[in-house]
Formats: structure tokens, C-alpha cells, sequence
């Protein structure tokens, strides 16, 4: 059978790692035991030879719906037959701040009217396929072994269960039938690296379970103090944010999966388990709009790790992106292998882009620095040092060519978004020092600052378009810029400003949809296209709201809600069909989602006030 559809998907996880559920009941993507280690269940990208760990009515002949417990992380997937209504609650409990291999992924499978039989396959495919696995079954579950790795199936069900599954084993894959009635619960438990035989697990255990991971979500998302309008899709928006921190370490990948098409059956599949500087930036930022300060403090930490490790370094004191640990081992390669989602080859993991030199995320990781520092979360002294050395090698470095934020594999250019994004840098890095009186070269860090703000004005804007371009040699649009007015290089009202968007309105935006720029009139050194690209029709939104033009902004808004999916999540990019394209969920969209929608709220109340 071909791949789910990517939207028909909801996300789980326990801050450390994550698993894709269908509409239908299967995870096909859960990788194990971090966001950035190979997949054990990968039939997202290759139904043949992924792997799965499906539960859903035996025989066909059902509809189904899914949904979240309101304000949590707890996925409930909903089965109706002409026999009756059953439903799979899937989670996974909090796996705490410390770094670990043993994961659990918690099936819990309800009959709740009638009766119903479900079917249950396990078929794990370790190391992205690459390792057979054996299978060691027993009355109590079964433990699946590859390469040194395990996962143990506990069985739940009750003392007096006299019906037992209906189990065979199937090439080392677990296949099995269970019939429940109305009220009955049973359900299975798959854990990494157990350290005990499987065993019967009690109903009770399992709702004790439930219980637990529902008040840890709702405990963490009522420190949100956002109580505008779009609630729902806001909170929405941050648990998923949540879901894709890394607790150990406070890296935040870019999304959870890999090798998702920007072009379906084309060659621009990138992996995004990875934390990027930039992504992980906005996405705090974004939180901290939000009240949520605690994930600030942890990336902070992360990012000032980062920078001392690299202190004295002649490329730079920051890469793009680590791997959610730090490291940089980021060596892309291809799963030959597989298929890919609906035939994108190649299959790529790892990132190649790893060693591009992409200035702009300079200013995103000062912003977020100053934003944090604002919401009441100052920077040490020994992280300030790390800023200053940070923001001195920029002062000899921004005005050289660059790979740009899309990380186009066309050559370096003077990027205007880079240039722009380091005015950023400066600005805020003035600002912290002149608010605190830190020790810092002021006069060098103004010049700079001056210089760059001067030269964007010059060269970034092109006088017979009317609008500021992609870079200095060229006079192509990029929908990167409409972040120029959100921060503060210039107002949302200044004609420079409102030419560039009637510029964009007519060249990058379809139906309140905005593509990044065009790849034709722009070469990005790859083959194929890509849809429009979902971080920047929220930004989009955002810019409007600040030029004040407050009814296209929300009619722009509202309409690219109708984008997400059943369960209110937003994968990168949307296809000219419709349909949702690139990883899923994607932090970009999501972040974005919360920062148009905190903006907009914020006028939309004043012009009424």
C-alpha cells in the first residue's frame, strides 16, 4: 500500500524522542532512543520495508477520526464499525531531563460500544532496515533483538482475562487479534532497552500512566498566559514545540522526521532532526511571547555550551546546526534501500548543509538572547564574555558572501537577510550592555551596526522594483525579509517597507499563500520545485498586521488555518494541491503560527479599543 498521507498524521513523545500515528492506527516513524537515532518503526518513508506497529479493527470496514485530550500531548484515534466504536489512546510518559535509552510507548485499546476485535502487528525494522532482527516470544509479550538493541512488548490485560490474544508469529513480526466489548480496556506497552523480561501489565498501571502524562502536559501548557484569540491553535502550536525539545540538553530539532519531499517524487527530502541555531532561536523566542520561560533557559544554556566550544575557532564561534547532544557529526548520507515517501529519493540522513556559513543566525540567537533576558532570565557574566567574543568576530566577519538562511547550494551572495539579521546581532547586544552596564566595545559594535543598517538601504534595495531583494546582485524577492519589520530594522509603515510588500503580494503570495522566492528566476543549485512555504505566510501575516493593514491579515490568518491538519499541526510547506509537503511537524510553521497570532490578537485589540 503507498505511504499515509503526511498530514494524516498526530505526534507523540516524551521529550527525548517521538513516534508519528496515523489516522489508521500505525505508527511509521519513531526513531529510538533519541529524535536523531535510527528509526526501529520507518514505513512512512518505505511502506515495504520501514516497519510499523499498527492497532486497528481487524477485517477493514471502518471509518475513523483522531483528536488530542484537550491541552496534552495524549493521541486518541478513534475507530467506528457497524459493530461498534473503538478507540486507541497512544502517549508516551515523560522521560525526564536526564539522557536515556529506556523509552515507552504506551498503546492503550479501548471497546467502547459493542464489541469489536482489533488486529495488532509489530514489525520492527531496526537501524533504518539495515539489521534483521529475532524475535523471543512468550506468554507475557515478546522481545525483539537487532545489533545490540531491544524492545520488549509488555502485554496489559487483567487476572481473570480468560480470553487470551489470538497470537502467531509471522517472520520475526508479532501478528495478533483481540476481542473486547464494551467498557473493556486492554492494551500493549512497547519499551527500549527494559530491564525486565516482559511481564502483564494491570489496566490500572496504565491509566495510573495516563493520568500522570495528562497533568504533566497540562501543568506545563497553563504557564501559558496567552489568552487571545486562536487559543486552541496557539497551545496547540506550543506543545508541539515542546514535543520537539530535547529535555538532556534543550536543543530543539527542526522537525522529527526526515527525507519528507518538498516535492513529492523529487529530490529535496532533507533530514531536520537536528537543532539549528537559527530554528531553535525563533522557537524560544516564540515561547517567551507566550510566558513559557523555561525551555529559554535551557537553550540558553545549550547555545552558551556551544559558543565556549568553540571560542578561538577561524570559521566562526557558531555552526547552523548540532546534533541535539552538541555534537557536529552531521555527515549526510543516502538509505539507498528505501523508496522514499511516495518514490522522493534520494533518502537522505544526516545534513550536508551542516558547514554552510549562514550569518543570519547570529542576530536570531542574540534576539533571543535579549528576549529572554527581558522576560526576567539574564545572562551570566561567563555567558556575556562568550556574547562579547561572538559579537567581536562579527564585527570582522558579516560583510563577506554566504550560503543565506534557505541554505541554497547555489553559491555564496551577499545575502540581505543575512546582512540585515546581523544589524540584529549588534542592536541587541548594545542594548543588553548599555541596560546592565556590561563591559563591552560599544563605539566598534555602533560603527558596525551603522554600517551594516546603511549598506542594506544602498545595496538590499532595488530602486526599479521598488523593494528590498534577496541579495546584492540580483533583483529577485525573498519572503525572508518580511521579518524586517518584526524586528525593528525598519517600520512596518515606512514606504520602503510598503512598496516591498505590494512587491511580494504581487509575485510571491497565492491565495494568502507565500512561497519562499522563485527557484527559477533565482537557481538554488537543485533540481525541481517546492510549494509555498508555511513559516512564510504566518510571517507574512505578521508583516501585514504591522503595515496595518489589519483585514488582510487576518483574512490571510484565518485562511492558513484551514491548512492544518484534523489534530491542528503544520508540516513545512503546502503543495499547489492543497496537500501538506516537506517534515512534519515542522517547528518553522509552528513558531511562526504563535507569533502572527500573538501580533495580530495584540492590533486587532487595540483598533477595537
Amino acid at each position: 500500500m503507498p505511504e499515509t498521507a503526511i498530514a494524516e498524521h498526530g505526534i507523540i513523545g516524551d521529550l527525548q524522542t517521538c513516534a508519528l500515528v496515523t489516522t489508521d492506527g500505525s505508527i511509521d516513524w519513531f526513531c529510538c532512543p533519541r529524535f536523531d537515532s535510527p528509526s526501529v518503526f520507518g514505513s512512512l518513508l518505505d511502506d515495504d520495508q520501514g516497519g510499523r506497529f499498527r492497532v486497528r479493527p481487524a477485517g477493514g470496514g471502518y471509518t475513523t477520526t483522531q483528536m488530542y485530550f484537550p491541552d496534552t500531548a495524549v493521541l486518541v484515534t478513534r475507530f467506528f464499525t457497524e459493530s461498534g466504536v473503538g478507540q486507541v489512546l497512544d502517549f508516551m510518559p515523560p522521560a525526564g531531563s536526564v539522557a536515556t535509552d529506556r523509552h515507552r510507548l504506551v498503546r492503550m485499546i479501548q471497546c467502547v460500544r459493542g464489541e469489536m476485535t482489533f488486529e495488532i502487528e509489530v514489525a520492527p525494522r531496526f537501524d533504518y532496515g539495515r539489521h534483521p532482527h529475532q524475535a523471543e516470544l512468550s506468554a507475557e509479550g515478546v522481545v525483539f533483538r537487532a545489533n545490540g538493541t531491544s524492545m520488549t512488548l509488555h502485554v496489559v490485560r487483567e487476572p481473570d482475562d480468560e480470553r487470551k490474544a489470538r497470537v502467531e508469529m509471522v517472520d520475526q513480526d508479532l501478528h495478533a487479534t483481540l476481542d473486547l466489548t464494551a467498557g473493556e480496556v486492554r492494551g500493549v506497552v512497547l519499551e527500549s532497552a527494559a530491564d525486565t523480561p516482559p511481564r502483564e501489565v494491570r489496566v490500572a498501571e496504565i491509566t495510573a500512566l495516563l493520568d500522570e502524562t495528562v497533568s504533566f502536559w497540562r501543568t506545563w501548557v497553563s504557564g501559558s498566559d496567552y489568552r487571545g484569540r486562536w487559543r486552541e491553535a496557539v497551545q496547540r502550536s506550543a506543545i508541539t514545540l515542546k514535543l520537539m525539545t530535547y529535555a538532556p540538553t534543550g536543543g530543539i530539532v527542526a522537525a522529527p522526521t526526515a527525507a519528507l519531499p518538498e516535492q513529492v517524487g523529487g529530490e529535496r527530502n532533507w533530514d531536520y532532526r537536528y537543532t539549528w541555531v537559527r530554528d531553535a532561536s525563533f522557537s524560544v523566542h516564540a515561547l517567551l511571547r507566550l510566558g513559557l520561560v523555561e525551555e529559554a533557559g535551557h537553550f540558553l544554556e545549550w547555545l552558551g555550551d556551544r559558543i565556549r566550544e568553540r571560542q578561538g575557532s577561524d570559521s566562526g564561534p557558531l555552526n547552523i546546526m548540532y546534533r541535539i547532544d552538541g555534537s557536529s557529526d552531521l555527515k549526510e548520507d543516502s538509505l539507498e534501500h528505501w523508496n522514499g515517501y511516495r518514490g522522493s529519493r534520494p533518502v537522505r540522513i544526516g545534513n550536508g548543509a551542516a558547514e554552510q556559513l549562514q550569518l543570519d543566525i547570529y542576530g536570531e540567537a542574540m534576539d533571543s538572547l535579549y528576549s529572554a533576558e527581558e522576560a526576567g532570565l539574564p545572562v551570566p557574566i561567563r555567558g556575556w564574555t562568550a556574547i562579547t567574543g561572538v559579537l567581536d568576530w562579527l564585527v570582522e566577519n558579516w560583510d563577506q558572501p554566504e550560503e543565506g538562511i534557505w541554505e541554497t547550494r547555489g553559491g555564496r551572495h551577499s545575502f540581505t537577510y543575512g546582512r540585515v539579521m546581523c544589524w540584529v546581532a549588534f542592536d541587541r547586544g548594545i542594548r543588553m550592555a548599555v541596560k546592565r552596564g556590561l563591559p563591552a566595545p560599544l563605539e566598534r559594535w555602533t560603527a558596525a551596526r551603522d554600517a551594516i543598517h546603511a549598506q542594506v538601504l544602498d545595496r538590499g534595495f532595488h530602486t526599479s522594483r521598488q523593494a528590498f531583494v534577496q541579495h546584492y546582485d540580483t533583483d529577485v524577492l525573498d519572503s525572508a525579509l518580511l521579518r524586517m519589520p518584526a524586528i525593528g530594522f525598519i517600520d512596518g509603515r515606512d514606504p520602503l517597507w510598503a512598496s516591498t510588500l505590494v512587491a511580494m503580494d504581487e509575485e510571491l503570495v497565492t491565495d494568502s499563500l507565500v512561497y519562499r522566492y522563485d527557484p527559477e528566476a533565482s537557481p538554488d543549485g537543485l533540481r525541481g520545485s517546492e510549494g509555498t512555504f508555511s513559516l512564510c505566510t504566518f510571517t507574512y501575516v505578521d508583516a501585514l498586521t504591522r503595515a496595518g493593514r489589519l483585514d488582510d491579515a487576518r483574512t490571510t490568518f484565518e485562511k492558513m488555518l484551514t491548512y492544518g491538519n484534523h489534530a491542528g499541526l503544520y508540516s513545512e510547506e503546502i503543495a499547489l494541491t492543497g496537500e501538506q509537503i516537506g517534515n512534519f511537524p515542522q517547528a518553522f510553521t509552528h513558531l511562526s503560527l504563535i507569533d502572527a497570532a500573538v501580533t495580530l490578537d495584540a492590533a486587532l485589540d487595540r483598533a477595537r479599543g
